[in-house]
């Protein structure tokens, strides 16, 4: 799939990211966490190789395959599914840094499992997101995340494996001679806007396109973040609005794989924060249960928009980390329902507690889900003051 001078570019992107994410830097003996699926396995090894020259302490742990999951969820009973291995806390409370390798070998295996059982598994480990979300914040802990081409991603994106690799390679500037430098290059810019998104006193904004008409509040105390390092690719702008003023239709134009389940034509009707109407045109009932997981799991814990101008991706690509990021013709505007980012709060991190949390909206969940927008849009400001500022149009944000 990939030649050796392309998987040695695409584990030092991995590494630009994993070191661009964390606050403090790495340093000889930190402990990293390489979890992958089986179909990633020779960037995996190369992966590995070069946390070893950097002195790292490399930890590699594989995904379940597709035929375990079907399995474990498939199979599990209640202890089961919820049952968490002594040592996971102490270990995952140790980590420094995460790199996911992402390679599914089905997208749909799990489209005969009741999504409530995948639900109650995902909320017994959520805890294990709040110990590294809480790392992350003293600046100890980083992550970052890419995916590996397979047979079951192009088959479901419509694309050729060659044809997929080319969105891989053009999105993560694996053709360039240094990928790192051009990411350096992104990260730069992105500065500027989100620099500029910062210095707006905004008290919603307004999403108006085809089928989407959204009001969406930032709330006190937010900062746009973006192209962190994250999310190798990432060109998205983003924050964590306060979910209590959410209203009107937003409607998902591009479809979505999640949990084994294909979904299409998704549109939330949002009343004072809460998705009280649920519709897709595929996949509704699926929908709906992922919507009533937990209390959080119909309200918004992100907003995002990535300009045509940064991102080459032009294809769908079944699979969020690419789809969330597509630029096409008119860009994309994307939002999450379910969990928000902490690192999205402008104040002093460590004193960001669960309390500090809920009294300014920002949202909590076991659920996160990006459900992406691609019509033509423009997404309009109300500064505190009441004057009205295009911020968003024709795939571009207006800071220039």
């Amino acid at each position: 799939m990939f030649t050796k001078s392309e998987l040695r570019k695409y584990a030092e992107t991995l590494w630009w990211g994993l070191s661009t994410a964390r606050i403090n830097p790495y340093k000889p003996g930190d402990y990293v966490l390489l979890r992958f699926d089986t179909d990633a396995l020779p960037l995996a090894e190369v992966m590995f190789d070069l946390l070893m020259e950097k002195g790292l302490n490399p930890v590699p742990r594989q995904n379940m395959t597709a035929n375990m999951e079907v399995s474990f969820y498939g199979k599990a009973n209640e202890q089961q599914l919820t049952d968490i291995p002594s040592g996971d806390k102490e270990f995952m409370g140790g980590l420094n840094g995460l790199i996911s390798l992402i390679a599914p070998s089905s997208l749909t295996h799990l489209q005969d499992i009741d999504p409530k059982k995948i639900g109650t598994a995902a909320v017994a480990r959520k805890f294990m997101r709040e110990i590294m979300e809480g790392r992350e914040q003293t600046g100890d802990f980083g992550w970052t995340l890419c995916i590996y081409p397979t047979k079951a991603l192009a088959e479901s994106a419509g694309l050729s494996m060659e044809e997929f690799k080319e969105q891989v390679v053009k999105a993560c500037f694996l053709d360039d001679d240094n990928p790192p430098a051009r990411w350096d290059d992104i990260f730069n810019e992105a500065e500027k806007v989100k620099a500029w998104l910062n210095s707006l006193d905004i008290e919603h904004v307004r999403v108006q396109s085809e089928n989407t008409d959204l009001i969406v509040v930032p709330g006190e105390d937010r900062r746009w973040l973006g192209v962190s390092g994250h999310n190798i690719p990432s060109f998205e702008i983003f924050l964590s609005p306060d979910w209590r003023g959410t209203e009107g239709v937003y409607y998902a134009d591009q479809p979505s794989f999640r949990s084994g389940n294909y979904v299409e034509g998704v549109k939330l009707t949002f009343e004072k924060g809460v998705a009280v109407k649920t519709e897709a045109k595929v996949g509704d009932e699926f929908v709906a249960k992922q919507l009533t997981l937990d209390e959080g799991a119909n309200r918004l814990g992100e907003f995002s928009l990535t300009d045509r101008r940064f991102s080459k991706i032009n294809a769908f690509m079944a699979n969020t980390l690419f789809d969330e990021n597509f630029g096409g013709e008119h860009g994309n505007c994307h939002v999450a329902v379910g969990a928000s980012y902490a690192d999205t709060y402008a104040g002093d991190q460590s004193t960001f507690d669960k309390a500090k949390k809920k009294e300014l909206g920002f949202n909590d969940s076991a659920l996160h889900w990006d459900l992406v927008n691609t019509e033509q849009k423009t997404v309009t400001a109300t500064l505190k003051g009441g004057e009205e500022r295009v911020i968003y149009k024709n795939g571009e944000f207006q800071y220039e």
